[in-house]
């Protein structure tokens, strides 16, 4: 029974870390109609943030918190110089992200000097539940990634800037008819984007050793979520990476990691064969 509570939150928290990294994968490919191939790079940005600040002598906490908004930052300059010339062209536009994707990582790996970094995690010790401990900053993962949806959803669903980007997605052009700047909104939604995936990192660098290939298996991951969950909807993109999720980090459990590794990748084809669209299709938060 420990095992097995041991287990699930594992299971939980490695799904709340694609979820961050998901849901801004596929905001942006649902706004845009692209995949943004440098979105694990943005991870592995903000991780790298939260590690110069610790290095500095910052707190960790400190660190966390200015990633996001680092990344956001970043992101929005990238979509502004880069991205926004080839959206007549999506599949120069995912080339481009994923080269910018190849140049952060192999500069960060040049600035660590390849090394394996590690961080500590800003809340330490364990949540005992029974007999079992349970790490007080996996669980603190899972909180914050369920707030992080909780607002999201709120902003995209109940705010104007929110209904000025669903317009966007449902008609660009008549959104551009009723005086609404879709130039903006792709920045800023792009930059949103970008900074839910530094959020990530900032919050998995204590739990993964950061090194430069740290964003790498989360995009294959979230590219696979986001197709799994369908583009198109905010639901989507959250529901892919609960399955893609569950099952990347439950099959190791039971078999051979690389050979669950694998198993994640068929089905997941084997899926979208059969339902091309998604889980959920439909358009809208």
């Amino acid at each position: 029974m420990g095992n097995l509570l041991i287990a699930s939150f594992d299971i939980l928290s490695f799904g709340a870390i694609i979820v961050l990294v998901v849901l801004g994968l596929g905001i942006i490919a649902s706004m845009m109609g692209i995949f943004n191939f440098a979105q694990g790079e943005f991870v592995l940005l903000g991780a790298y943030v939260t590690y110069l600040f610790y290095a500095s002598g910052l707190p960790v906490w400190a660190g966390m918190l200015a990633a996001p908004v680092i990344v956001g930052i970043f992101g929005f300059a990238l979509e502004a110089l880069v991205v926004r010339r080839f959206y007549a062209a999506p599949t120069m536009a995912m080339l481009g992200t994923y080269a910018l994707g190849l140049i952060i990582r192999e500069t960060v790996r040049s600035l660590t000097g390849g090394f394996y970094l590690k961080i500590p995690e800003p809340i330490s010790g364990s949540i005992i539940l029974g007999s079992v401990q349970i790490s007080s900053w996996r669980f603190t993962i899972v909180v914050v990634t369920i707030l992080i949806i909780a607002a999201s959803y709120l902003l995209l669903s109940k705010t104007s800037f929110g209904l000025k980007v669903r317009a966007t997605l449902e008609n660009p052009s008549l959104a551009r008819a009723s005086g609404i700047s879709t130039r903006q909104i792709y920045g800023a939604t792009f930059a949103f984007g970008a900074a839910l995936a530094g959020l990530a990192g900032a919050l998995i660098v204590p739990v993964f050793t950061l090194s430069a290939d740290l964003g790498a298996r989360f995009l294959i991951q979230g590219f696979i979520a986001v197709l799994v969950g369908g583009i198109g909807s905010f639901i989507g993109p959250v529901a892919g990476a609960s399955v893609v999720g569950v099952l990347s980090a439950g099959l190791p459990w039971v078999i051979p990691p690389v050979i669950a590794d694998v198993l994640v990748f068929v089905l997941a084809i084997a899926f979208v064969k059969f339902r091309p669209q998604g889980l959920i299709s439909a358009r809208g938060v």
